[in-house]
């Protein structure tokens, strides 16, 4: 008996790190910024047919509305409330997307922002993609509902209340990035608001979450809200499967905060992929395509079982996140083209797709000053995929 418990246990702890795909099916996509028709559509049209294994989402709760003619990608990232209400559609919308990417075998997973709230300047009222209240200055976000309790102003030592130093572990878990309301994570009830949360969407059928903004969570916070969390639907899943896990976690070496403190709980973004990856594809350095024939863990990366590869993503296609200037993206078209190529047929990690949208890039002392700018859109609502 003793022996079954502990392959149990083994199980389960193995269980976060598969992406629970079908068979032979090894990639996931970002469909950043894409309304839940037009995944739905593309699910059945083009990733189940050409062996896609599942979807990474936009965030699907509540987010604070910033006026103006774009709406800035970024406001995903300011969450109001758990509610299932976004410019990419509500929940009955999210609920057929869902439905009907896992009849094709394609799995949904969700990027999930629960280190924080909107940022402490967002004001108050109603201007949120649900309609709910809020006052970021006095911590209420009753929709949750959490108030002053619930977030970190009285843990964090800055001065600022922000992060100061990412040499101080203390203040990168405990202080504002960015100027997000920390939420207060080593407490029961915030773990539980968090946990209902994601329960809701795994009741729906996901199968998943990608964690934003790890690094500024305490790892065992985070392990104690895993181990709330339902076991996924068994309309689409074997019994007793869980959740699958990757965490977000910017490690480029020489800072408080390491990915493999973070390996417990699922898998880890490896951002030194794609930074390393486009020094070779542009040979930069003297490197060559011949160097990568111990591509991996030989290169310093983090075990494949734990790794999520890429070549870019959302935040350092825009020029910030992690990876400085060889990060590859779709502006560079055919280098890209190589990276990805590369990406998919080796081995190592789980590997992620990007699928973004063009902008009107501006540059200015080199910065692209247009980096904030959203989706394509009607007045703020994002416009249909087109199909060619």
């Amino acid at each position: 008996m003793k022996f079954f418990l502990l392959l149990s246990a083994l199980g389960l702890c193995w269980a976060q790190y598969s992406p629970n795909t079908q068979q032979g099916r090894t990639s996931m996509v970002h469909l950043f910024e894409w309304r839940w028709v037009d995944i739905a559509q593309e699910c059945e049209r083009y990733l189940a047919p050409n062996g896609f294994g599942g979807v990474q989402i936009s965030p699907p709760n509540e987010n604070i509305v910033v006026n103006n003619p774009s709406r800035p990608w970024w406001e995903r990232y300011q969450p109001i409330s758990y509610k299932i209400c976004t410019r990419s559609g509500n929940e009955n919308e999210f609920r057929d997307m869902v439905t009907r990417c896992n009849n094709v075998g394609v799995r949904i997973y969700v990027d999930a922002v629960i280190n924080h709230m909107c940022g402490e300047g967002g004001g108050a009222g109603t201007s949120s993609t649900c309609g709910s209240y809020f006052n970021a200055g006095n911590r209420e976000f009753p929709a949750v509902p959490y108030s002053g309790w619930d977030f970190n102003d009285g843990k964090c030592k800055t001065s600022s209340g922000g992060i100061d130093s990412y040499n101080d572990a203390y203040q990168v878990r405990d202080c504002r990035l960015v100027g997000f309301l920390d939420l207060a994570l080593e407490k029961d009830y915030v773990r539980t608001q968090i946990a209902n949360y994601m329960n809701n969407l795994i009741d729906i059928g996901v199968a998943g979450f990608r964690l934003d903004a790890s690094k500024h969570m305490w790892p065992g916070d985070i392990k104690a809200v895993l181990d709330k969390l339902h076991n996924l639907n068994t309309k689409w899943f074997p019994g007793g499967s869980r959740p699958f896990i990757f965490q977000e976690v910017i490690d480029l070496g020489g800072e408080a905060i390491t990915s493999s403190e973070y390996f417990g709980n699922g898998r880890v973004t490896e951002f030194k992929y794609g930074a390393k990856l486009g020094t070779v594809i542009r040979r930069w350095n003297g490197e060559k395509m011949a160097y990568l024939k111990n591509w991996g863990e030989g290169w310093g990366f983090m075990p494949s079982d734990r790794a999520l590869v890429f070549v870019d993503n959302h935040d350092n296609q825009r020029g910030h996140g992690a990876g400085g200037s060889s990060i590859l993206t779709f502006w560079d078209a055919r280098l890209y083209k190589m990276a990805v190529g590369f990406m998919l047929a080796h081995p190592y990690g789980f590997t992620r797709v990007m699928s973004s949208y063009r902008w009107p890039r501006y540059f200015v002392n080199g910065q692209d000053v247009n980096d904030w700018i959203g989706p394509p859109n009607n007045n703020g609502v994002i416009k249909e995929v087109t199909n060619y």
